[in-house]
């Protein structure tokens, strides 16, 4: 059983999180959040903390946001795009438990103090940014990292937001060109 509540968009999602894992959830329904949608939020960050895994797409992306904003200290699951589309949706329910658990082996939390360890230039060393293949790289690393997809501004405020090391940049920066 997962101590932390996850936070997910809907019912379906639930459904595939628990073929997956032993875990309470909340819904918020998408982006309506309603009240009592919120207020069971809240009370699940002050007793239990929460796991916010929306999913990977806009939408998805701008609930993560919001929470984020309400609770600062929660924490942060990602299943890359590819592994979260099927039947021409994309969405949580949409990926495989295997994929669901090895998203919540790489939770992050975002830190109160961000870092600077990480430039632009380190991205265009990388070849995530400036380049015609930067987004499907970006994909891969963010999948690797355990930090999603995103573009190559917001991709860059999680590399120093999320915790990651040097060490762990580069190390998964070689996996990929393996």
């Amino acid at each position: 059983m997962i101590k932390e509540v996850l936070v997910v968009e809907g019912k379906m999602d639930v459904v595939a999180i628990d073929k997956a894992v032993e875990a309470d959830c909340i819904i918020t329904e998408g982006f309506n959040l309603k009240p009592q949608a919120l207020d069971s939020i809240a009370k699940a960050y002050q007793k239990r903390g929460i796991i916010i895994m929306t999913d990977p797409d806009s939408a998805g992306e701008r609930i993560r946001r919001f929470l984020t904003k309400r609770f600062p200290e929660a924490k942060h699951a990602f299943i890359p795009k590819e592994d979260a589309t099927a039947n021409n949706d994309i969405g949580i329910e949409q990926a495989s438990p295997e994929a669901i658990r090895t998203a919540l082996a790489k939770v992050r939390t975002m830190d109160w103090e961000p870092t600077n360890n990480f430039t632009g230039a380190d991205l265009l060393r990388a070849g995530i940014s400036g380049s015609p293949a930067a987004s499907e790289k970006r994909a891969k690393l963010g999948a690797v990292l355990g930090i999603g997809y995103a573009n190559a501004k917001t991709f860059l405020q999680r590399l120093n937001h999320y915790g990651i090391t040097r060490q762990e940049f580069q190390q998964a920066v070689a996996e990929l060109e393996k």
